[in-house]
């Protein structure tokens, strides 16, 4: 797209935004006319087509209701039109760090035309406001992709992100765009993978203008390894030469074409990173940079105060909203703060219903959405994308071209506003993400809000929450909630690097603070001896990077990697509770509402 084409874009986006309802009906009848006769949709439709019908005759669904019938495409079952008519191209693998396993999403023709609809928009947003970057220089983005992996029905699957990157379009542009080679890109090990792409950012370090991944944690996770490792990456400049541990071929060849012996680039680089503090070590590493493109809401807003605290100013820009079902959301404001971002629906992609929950949301002192519950109204049904009410919260429905009907999503989402016709949402959490010792549930908002809450009583102390989860300890009665605390000092030195020398006042009334912010239900609970004390387990900096290995080495991409908010897997347990430095109860019960 030129630059001067960018208002067809914006024009695109305010007429689907006006007719919003028209085109939400299109999309359904389109859908429903295409697979009405489909083996699942027959048994509820029994081939019409008509929308209220749909609505009262198809179940809302889940992932496991649908599953038999993937499975039975994905194992090559001879009988076609199970669950849609277009021939499937494949299958995209979600990263399995929200709720379990990893699932298989069908995908078509049809989606290569939805994604250039939704680049096309989501490009005209950041032209009008950065200008085309294109023009500028090239883009540092930290891109991971994970093997396919062929189903007995000889369609592949993949993670979205490795799909793109192994499209056609990507590959022309790859060169002239970005500065990561593509065999960079591919590489099976990450940590060959990150040094690599690092290392030819570095090289091309005037000519960067944006710098992202897809989520906050993965840029942050390149600033720790870069942290850990410039002093032979500024060997390598220096001499020509890649380290000898880089092994992968691919790799290797490409840094062949690249890297040059560069004297004066490789001391620049040693005098910045040198330097005792790394505040705005990104500005001063890559002066060119307009900003930072990563994915900053939800459960990455954790990661957003160190960030900042690395880019010196620069915008983060959570530039859209996407998951493995489908690409639902703009954010038309990209210059606004993490905490502030909402994102547009967009029309075209799915078909929207949406469930309300029962228990309003709130918003924090710090404008973060949250929600203190999420059950479903029982006596109110789903209600269609412009519908939905302002400071609602609903969990998504979505029903789409790719075989999905009426299928619960598991997102919370906020409506905060309305863009012509269509609503603007804030992302509250996971429904499906929730940590629970008695009969109350926890979730994922709740627990970041708690979070957010009590890290800030590490500032006083010159130190910086990087990474956290959470579990619900039942192994003594009552139960307690354990939260895991990887800590690092703000300047870069290592004399809390254990944990050892932590206030022990400090972290107990951290504690407490999480606690005080909890919903209701626990802090009654607490009250009445039913759950016992919350406890903070400070881990050892480098856990989360071994939590991540973990998830990669059973199939997460990467790339779509997000840090479990609660942790359910006894093997991802035992790798935080190897590592824990010191450990501290709330030594109060919760503050009681009046």
């Amino acid at each position: 797209m030129a630059t001067n084409d960018y208002e067809s874009g914006l024009k695109m986006m305010e007429e689907l935004t006006t007719d919003a309802q028209q085109i939400q009906d299109q999309l359904l009848g389109e859908i429903l006319s295409k697979n009405a006769e489909t083996e699942y949709l027959h048994g509820f439709l029994h081939g019409q087509t008509d929308k209220q019908l749909f609505k009262k005759n198809v179940p809302i669904v889940t992932y496991e209701h649908l599953k038999p019938y993937i499975d039975r495409i994905a194992n090559g079952e001879a009988s076609s039109d199970i669950l849609l008519v277009e021939p499937l191209t494949g299958f995209s693998l979600s990263s399995g760090t929200s709720g379990g396993l990893p699932k298989l999403i069908p995908t078509t023709a049809e989606n290569a035309h939805i994604a250039a609809t939704f680049n096309k928009l989501y490009r005209s947003v950041m032209i009008k406001y950065f200008g085309d970057i294109n023009q500028a220089g090239k883009r540092m983005e930290l891109m991971f992709a994970k093997p396919e992996v062929e189903t007995p029905s000889g369609l592949k699957a993949s993670a979205v992100s490795t799909r793109a990157f192994k499209g056609s379009g990507f590959k022309a542009i790859l060169p002239k765009l970005y500065t990561s080679p593509f065999e960079t890109i591919f590489c099976p090990d990450t940590k060959q993978s990150m040094y690599c792409q690092i290392l030819f950012g570095l090289i091309r370090r005037d000519e960067v203008v944006m710098i992202g991944s897809i989520f906050a944690s993965t840029v942050v996770r390149s600033i720790k390894f870069l942290e850990n490792n410039w002093k032979e990456l500024c060997s390598n400049i220096k001499t020509g030469q890649i380290s000898e541990w880089i092994t992968d071929s691919d790799c290797r060849n490409a840094a062949s074409l690249i890297l040059k012996p560069n004297l004066e680039l490789a001391d620049l680089i040693e005098d910045v990173c040198s330097c005792k503090s790394w505040e705005r070590i990104i500005r001063k590493l890559w002066p060119k940079t307009k900003y930072i493109g990563t994915v900053c809401t939800g459960a990455m807003l954790q990661y957003t105060a160190e960030l900042e605290f690395y880019c010196g100013g620069l915008p983060l820009v959570s530039g859209f909203y996407a998951c493995s079902e489908g690409a639902i959301g703009i954010n038309l404001e990209p210059l606004c703060k993490p905490s502030d971002v909402c994102y547009t629906f967009l029309p075209n992609t799915v078909y929207y219903e949406f469930l309300s929950i029962k228990e309003d949301c709130v918003t924090d002192s710090q404008n973060q959405v949250q929600l203190n519950a999420m059950s479903h109204h029982e006596d109110t049904g789903p209600v269609d994308l412009v519908n939905v009410k302002l400071g609602q919260c609903y969990e998504v429905l979505v029903t789409s071209s790719m075989g999905l009907y009426r299928y619960r999503v598991g997102d919370i989402i906020k409506v905060t506003g309305f863009h012509n016709n269509t609503p603007q949402f804030q992302f509250v959490g996971r429904q499906n993400v929730a940590l629970g010792v008695d009969m109350e549930r926890t979730s994922e908002a709740d627990i970041l809000k708690a979070v957010a809450e009590a890290k800030a009583l590490l500032n006083p102390l010159g130190l910086i929450l990087t990474e956290y989860t959470s579990y619900g300890d039942t192994s003594s009665t009552p139960g307690h909630y354990v939260i895991f605390w990887e800590i690092k000092p703000k300047e870069g030195n290592n004399n809390n690097k254990n944990g050892k020398e932590l206030d022990p006042k400090v972290m107990e009334e951290c504690c407490s603070k999480m606690e005080d912010s909890l919903h209701f239900t626990y802090r009654m609970y607490r009250k009445e001896n039913m759950i016992a004390a919350l406890e903070i387990r400070v881990v050892k900096q480098g856990t989360f990077e071994a939590l991540l290995d973990y998830f990669v080495s059973k199939g997460a991409s990467l790339s779509q990697y997000k840090t479990p908010s609660c942790i359910k897997s006894k093997e991802a347990l035992s790798i935080l509770d190897s590592r824990v430095t010191a450990k501290f109860f709330s030594p109060r019960t919760p503050i009681q509402d009046n």
